[in-house]
């Protein structure tokens, strides 16, 4: 892979001609082979499914740099022309699996002497024909396509709306006790005598997190969970009802029930059951954690009678830091970001065997971006760009995108972080999300050396994508791992005993967080189950059957749960990753996280295949066995 070249990339002043040429290039090409391949179909089995995975080589490669420039560009007619490139695409790819001629050649394959991911190959290609609607009749096809277009807009419009809606309040300095210094110098005042704070993470995590004065809280709490309210109310009832209609003219029960079917899970039913698991195994420890909240804020407030939003982030923070002796504001001290990011790469390149090589020679789309080009025994297996600090119409959380999926002799696979962090100290929080989107960024890389692009990079089910990035996640917890280059500006390594704490401190409160990702789990099975009038309504509901802490009035925070359109109803796939993760990390010594045969191990039996095997396949190959719900309810219970 060493001679590929990777993709050369535009000066900005040609952003929005090179964004077109490559879209619409690719788009063409895929045209033409299919053209071909239905006009001429080659006799042979292997030839076929050769042509359709050049197919769908040209569809990846149009497909990956519309959607990430739609979400990352700073000039907004890139990011414009992008979302109208995502939408020709997505309208193409529509068309391919509704074309009767083509499933009739891809069907017509016979698997005499196919290997296995040839096989997998033309297993995977009748399944989405089928799902597509193929065998359907003309009028049901062109209904199909067309549900497939709007709700691509739909989804579009959604994003755009917590993208582009930043809210902000004003506060005077008061009201920021308890801020940390570097903060409040990044935040001066106003001749108002008022600072204003958006409801950027950068801004809202740390506000809720150490703002000792409750109304100032409230407001950034209020502020962030109206993100995209009330615009995005109604755009989320049009994306439900366009869902709701798809899956039912396909013969499904709900749009849960299509989904789960390509997912280790399987069907839409077993979703609820593994909600309800997760909330029976949590509770005891989030009501007994709970207590520990409403205790604390009793001090404060001897009238409390519970704890609403507002008061968790910063609660937790004062339990932590009271009765555990970590204080988060120096726990920051140790955590520069350039020193983090430096040791986030130094750190996976030890535990893959891989270094990371500034590419001095990649154009990048904003000053902040900066490209690694990846080495692996010397050579160049892939290139990643890490664009980690916001700006204004950039995407607003944390995410891995693809830029170019890997093919075996033919590209090189490149992916780009997508982050909001701060320039100076970092929570350790941030740093434990880093290392999580990184090990998407790792996984995308190393199963980047694929023959059939649909097995390359991330693309095992949909509900085991998170469980490499959670593994990750344990190395940001260790104190030999932080040690490497969590170091305070005189210069001193964290110390260990402040690391145990620190992990002592996150074990608090484990079981409420999964009662709160249960909630957002059965908020999006619910709305892809069933139909509400009062979004809002329901929520509050919802809320109150499955988390621990209620409602808080006059908030919408459907509006801006960006994963109702990525993830649908599979939001749950997070808790399912986790319990996964838990049990392939006991393979690892926890007195020694660098171990080479266990990480060599990991690396080759999970990552590399990529989705050439069904995940279960892959963790069975790595623990030698098949995974259960055992590490994970030893850790909850811990």
């Amino acid at each position: 892979m060493s001679d590929l070249q990777p993709l050369a990339l535009p000066a900005a002043a040609d952003a929005l001609d090179w964004l077109t040429r490559r879209c619409d290039g690719e788009l063409g090409r895929a045209r033409q082979l299919v053209d071909d391949l239905k006009s001429s179909p080659p006799a042979e089995a292997l030839d076929v499914l050769r042509r359709w995975n050049d197919v769908a080589i040209a569809m990846a490669n149009a497909s990956s740099v519309s959607s990430l420039m739609a979400e990352v560009h700073p000039q907004q007619p890139v990011r414009e022309a992008a979302e109208a490139a995502m939408q020709r695409v997505d309208a193409y790819s529509t068309d391919l699996g509704l074309d009767r001629d083509l499933f009739d050649i891809i069907s017509g394959v016979s698997r005499d002497g196919l290997d296995a991911a040839a096989t997998r190959v033309l297993d995977h290609a009748l399944r989405d024909f089928r799902r597509s609607g193929v065998d359907r009749d003309e009028g049901v096809r062109a209904r199909l396509k067309e549900l497939a277009e709007q709700e691509l807009l739909t989804g579009q419009e959604f994003g755009r709306n917590i993208r582009e809606d930043v809210r902000t309040i004003s506060v005077t300095p008061e009201q920021l006790d308890g801020m940390p210094q570097d903060w409040l110098d990044a935040h001066p005042v106003g001749e108002d005598g008022q600072a204003t704070v958006t409801s950027d993470y950068p801004d809202s995590v740390p506000v809720r997190t150490f703002a000792t004065d409750r109304t100032t809280r409230e407001a950034m709490a209020k502020a962030s969970l109206n993100v995209g309210w009330p615009a995005n109310d109604a755009v989320l009832q049009r994306l439900f009802a366009l869902r709701a209609e798809h899956a039912s003219i396909l013969g499904y029960g709900s749009w849960a029930d299509f989904d789960a079917e390509v997912k280790m899970i399987g069907q839409g039913s077993a979703i609820k059951e593994f909600i309800d698991r997760i909330t029976e195994l949590s509770g005891d420890s989030a009501e007994r954690d709970k207590a520990v909240l409403l205790t604390r804020k009793q001090q404060d407030i001897p009238d409390a009678t519970d704890v609403i939003s507002p008061d968790v982030q910063y609660y937790s923070e004062v339990v932590r830091r009271e009765q555990h002796s970590v204080d988060g504001q120096l726990v920051r001290t140790y955590l520069d970001f350039g020193r983090v990011r430096q040791g986030l790469l130094d750190v996976t390149g030890r535990l893959f065997g891989l270094s990371w090589r500034p590419a001095e020679d990649a154009a990048v789309w904003d000053k902040d971006v900066t490209a690694y080009d990846v080495l692996r025994d010397g050579a160049r297996i892939g290139r990643i760009y890490l664009d980690l600090h916001p700006r204004e119409g950039k995407y607003k959380h944390a995410a891995q995108f693809d830029m170019v999926r890997g093919v075996r002799g033919a590209q090189l696979p490149e992916g780009v972080l997508v982050c909001n962090f701060n320039r100076g100290l970092m929570e350790h929080d941030e740093v434990v999300t880093l290392f999580h989107e990184f090990g998407h960024l790792i996984h995308h890389v190393l199963a980047g050396d694929q023959q059939w692009v649909g097995f390359s990079g991330v693309a095992t089910e949909w509900d085991f994508v998170e469980a490499p990035s959670q593994m990750l996640e344990e190395w940001a917890w260790d104190a030999d791992v932080l040690a490497t280059f969590a170091t305070n500006a005189a210069g001193e390594t964290i110390p260990a005993d402040l690391v145990h704490r620190m992990r002592e401190a996150d074990d608090f409160g484990k079981g409420f967080q999964a009662r709160t990702q249960m909630f957002y789990a059965a908020l999006s099975l619910d709305f892809h189950t069933a139909r509400h009038e009062d979004l809002t309504a329901r929520v509050e509901q919802l809320q109150s059957d499955y988390s621990v802490f209620p409602y808080l009035p006059d908030t919408h925070m459907h509006t801006a749960f960006g994963h109702l359109d990525g993830y649908s109803s599979g939001y749950y796939t997070y808790m399912w990753s986790l319990v996964i993760a838990k049990d392939m990390f006991s393979a690892f010594d926890r007195r020694d996280l660098f171990a080479p045969a266990a990480a060599q191990r990991y690396r080759d039996r999970v990552l590399v295949p990529g989705g050439s095997r069904d995940a279960a396949v892959l963790v069975s190959n790595f623990l030698g066995r098949a995974y259960t719900f055992d590490a994970y309810a030893a850790w909850l219970a811990e």
